[in-house]
């Protein structure tokens, strides 16, 4: 596995593991809260993944764009829905998102590295 993706992984499940270990209940709804948003429903999962990167990357948020890349890549889309997707974001987001568009391209390119 990639470095860059490795080491996102094992930050993300060590800090959640932390945050979660708190037990504060308001913390556990919301994360329960976004797990169950992003299961199958009207929509399926690679629709809403790519909603999520959409409004991820125009709020300018790295570790969400990098989580739903990598479940876009583990839901099978193709590097080019995913890159429409992010085209929509760059749009809406403007310019300022273009240094994340560079980390997006970053990361799935160590996805597809992995494969």
């Amino acid at each position: 596995m990639s470095d860059i993706v490795e080491e996102f992984n094992d930050y993300r499940k060590r800090m959640n593991d932390n945050i979660l270990a708190d037990n504060n209940k308001v913390i556990k709804r919301i994360f329960n809260l976004d797990t169950n948003a992003f299961q199958a429903g009207t929509l399926d999962i690679k629709t809403k993944e790519l909603l999520g990167l959409v409004a991820s990357t125009v709020l300018r948020c790295d570790d969400c764009v990098r989580y739903h890349l990598e479940t876009c890549h583990k839901e099978g889309l193709k590097k080019e829905e995913v890159v429409e997707a992010l085209s929509i974001a760059t749009l809406v987001g403007g310019t300022i998102v273009i240094p994340h568009l560079r980390k997006a391209y970053e990361f799935w390119d160590a996805l597809e590295a992995n494969k």
